[in-house]
């Protein structure tokens, strides 16, 4: 197959090749056209295969991979190069990005992997009915996914692995607040944990659709970059009758928060009129036995060597409180500069609150601690 001249570039990307438009390497903003590649979201795709190696390992049913939005299909290249499945469908609305994915999968000899020009949705149907459907679906379009998640929830076979990642930030954190309520039916509040709120937003429209299909959903790994939040949830083919869906009561005044299932006006510890988000998920965003599956197949992948390290991090506050604090803001409510991060943990733990740090920020930490407690604890070690 006749393709590369001096517009395009071949790359490796973990054990992968991969054929690229030239400008995606040297342009600061990687162009759309003739296809978008974008190499700094290699992280984010070096998490995908590790999230998709530890779930595969363990699954029992047939091993097929869809991917709705490929472009060139570097996640879905990946798959079929590094991970051992049966079949990988990889669709796109781009000619020319298939043809360079399919160019790829010659130069990677890869058999099992079939292309698809369609719509996401009309594409994602064809395998919505019992015994055609897919155990690993990834969505990754530009901006909001919630258009995408009732197909791609009937696409999932029960057990299986729906992904999927959103790059509208901006409406997410709280910028257009109406926008937010209608993409993913709940409000943001702006605060310093902004893109944990953002992620519960979205697993808490996952829900809400999941709920009407009659299906369960089960958060297992999520991730908080820069420029995109991505989810990664079991699908279940059954009711869920959890109670997992509420608010995050924020006061701004005194910097205290809390989940409810209900909707509050006052805070608990100043009496201030209450920021309220959601309705979102207020359940557990990071499955442990998931997570530690995910750092047993680090060694055997060529991936970032920071994904261990934030699989760590990730590890450590799963069964940790919802929300996290960040050593500034606690250092703005003190008028004074706080201790370190490792000291601030060890502390809170001496004074017998859970503590760890988190994958959302490299200043953060969460604790069952409140704002009062923190802030005397962290006053007595100055």
């Amino acid at each position: 197959m006749e393709f590369p001249d001096e517009t395009f570039q071949e790359i490796v990307e973990g054990k992968t090749k991969l054929l690229v438009p030239k400008k995606s390497i040297t342009d600061k903003v990687p162009p759309k056209k003739p296809a978008f590649f974008n190499p700094k979201a290699k992280v984010n795709r070096d998490f995908s295969i590790i999230a998709y190696a530890a779930f595969l390992k363990n699954f029992q049913g047939p091993k097929i991979f869809l991917e709705g939005l490929s472009g060139i299909g570097a996640r879905g290249l990946r798959v079929g190069k590094e991970l051992e499945v049966e079949k990988i469908v990889i669709n796109d609305l781009n000619p020319s990005a298939l043809k360079m994915a399919e160019y790829s999968a010659n130069l990677n000899n890869l058999k099992n992997i079939e292309f698809s020009e369609k719509e996401v949705c009309r594409f994602l149907s064809r395998y919505s009915k019992k015994g055609n459907r897919g155990s690993i679906v990834d969505i990754d379009p530009f901006g909001s996914p919630a258009a995408f998640f009732d197909c791609g929830i009937r696409a999932t076979m029960h057990g299986g692995i729906l992904s999927t990642a959103a790059t509208d930030l901006q409406v997410l954190n709280g910028l257009f607040q109406s926008a937010c309520k209608r993409k993913y039916g709940g409000i943001p509040v702006r605060t310093e944990y902004g893109n944990e709120i953002a992620i519960r937003l979205i697993l808490g429209c996952l829900r809400v659709v999941a709920g009407r299909l009659g299906v369960e959903i089960i958060p297992l790994f999520v991730e908080s970059e820069m420029h995109y939040y991505r989810t990664y949830v079991k699908v279940l083919n059954r009711p869920d009758q959890k109670e997992n869906l509420g608010y995050i009561l924020h006061c701004k005044k005194c910097g205290h928060r809390k989940i409810s299932l209900d909707q509050q006006k006052e805070c608990d510890l100043c009496n201030q009129e209450i920021s309220i988000a959601g309705p979102l998920w207020i359940g557990k965003i990071f499955d442990r036995e998931f997570i530690q599956n995910m750092v047993l197949e680090v060694p055997n992948l060529e991936i970032d060597k920071n994904c261990e390290k934030t699989l760590g991090k990730c590890l450590g506050e799963s069964d940790m409180p919802v929300t996290y604090f960040t050593l500034d803001e606690v250092a703005s409510k003190m008028k004074s500069s706080p201790p370190k991060l490792e000291n601030a943990i060890l502390n809170l733990q001496k004074n017998n609150f859970q503590a760890s740090s988190t994958s959302f920020s490299p200043t953060g930490f969460r604790t069952n601690a409140s704002i009062n407690e923190i802030i005397k604890i962290f006053q007595s070690i100055q």
